[in-house]
């Protein structure tokens, strides 16, 4: 299984990041109790920042984004983080999901999270978050995970954190993978020639 970290954290440590780590640990140690194997790539937006705006003014991405939109992309399943701004997500947060294609995220598995200063802005999960991820057709799971700053080191959070995860874990293994063998490629045991087609 290959879990993609979106982490849209603007500082250096972050508590998004931080958030981010502890929910695709949780994820995967409850992929891990049901027998797979997991792999994890994390894309910091904060680094793409310059090629996010770049794509969206020229329409041509550099080999560092290119590689971030694949790693969303070839994921089976997405855990999402992003700081909350004017009780919203952040707009690079927003921009980096705007560069992905269409299609990106139809019926993949999301985790989303969100942190801020209060607890009066956990209302971004359902008003903000999970609206985006539903417009793109994604699966998000029951638990969003909402961290202010005086959530860190409860039980709750920690509870939180190990509930989406599981849940997480839960929609990830009932779906198949997302990743498809090429269609076109001759390797593939599944690929049929023209002249088999054609009965030559």
């Amino acid at each position: 299984m290959r879990i993609t970290v979106l982490a849209a954290g603007l500082s250096e440590p972050s508590s998004t990041r931080l958030l981010a780590d502890r929910l695709t640990a949780a994820t995967t140690a409850a992929l891990r109790e049901r027998g797979a194997s997991v792999e994890t790539a994390v894309v910091e937006v904060r680094t793409l920042a310059h090629d996010v705006v770049d794509l969206l003014l020229t329409r041509v991405a550099t080999p560092e984004l290119e590689a971030a939109r694949k790693a969303v992309a070839d994921a089976d399943a997405l855990v999402a983080v992003s700081p909350t701004f004017s009780m919203s997500y952040s707009g690079l947060f927003k921009s980096f999901v705007d560069t992905l294609e269409e299609g990106t995220l139809a019926g993949m598995p999301v985790l989303l999270a969100a942190t801020g200063g209060t607890p009066r802005h956990s209302m971004v999960l359902d008003t903000a978050l999970r609206p985006l991820f539903s417009h793109l057709k994604a699966l998000t799971a029951p638990t969003a995970v909402y961290a202010a700053a005086e959530d860190w080191g409860s039980p709750g959070l920690d509870a939180r954190i190990e509930r989406a995860g599981r849940e997480l874990a839960d929609l990830v293994m009932a779906l198949p993978s997302r990743r498809r063998s090429d269609p076109f490629d001759s390797d593939d045991p599944g690929f049929v020639s023209f002249e088999e087609m054609l009965g030559r």
